[in-house]
This record gives structure tokens, C-alpha cells and sequence, in this order.
């Protein structure tokens, strides 16, 4: 079965994102570990963003190349 690149992205922002939400969720104070890896997750999120954007500009581009 193969996956639509996109779709495989937004399941794996998703996930980076319920962690993010368990990890402000969590009772007293964070780890400088906890820290580290939360920055470390919001980039990644921010990095495949950027990915899905790329994704749909080549698809614009590339149904506009077909009309033309």
C-alpha cells in the first residue's frame, strides 16, 4: 500500500504534537531534559511543515503546467 507523502507528514505532526501536549500536561516541573526534547520537537514539526508546504506548491505547479 503506498501512503500519500502529506499524509504519512501530518500522522507524524500529529503524534509530535500529542507528545508536546502530554509533556505540558505532566504534574511539576519540567525536566532541562524535558526541555531539550521539546525544543528539539517543535522544530521537527516546524521542519515537516515546511515539508507539506513544499508538497502542495508542486502540486499547484505542476496542475498549472497541465492546463497550460
Amino acid at each position: 500500500m503506498v501512503t500519500d507523502p502529506a499524509s504519512a507528514i501530518k500522522r507524524e505532526v500529529f503524534q509530535l504534537v500529542e507528545r508536546q501536549i502530554d509533556t505540558l500536561r505532566r504534574e511539576g516541573c519540567l525536566t532541562a531534559s524535558d526541555l531539550v526534547d521539546y525544543h528539539t520537537r517543535s522544530e521537527k514539526i516546524t521542519e515537516l511543515y515546511h515539508q507539506i508546504d513544499r508538497i502542495g506548491r508542486t502540486r499547484i505547479d505542476l496542475r498549472s503546467a497541465r492546463a497550460s
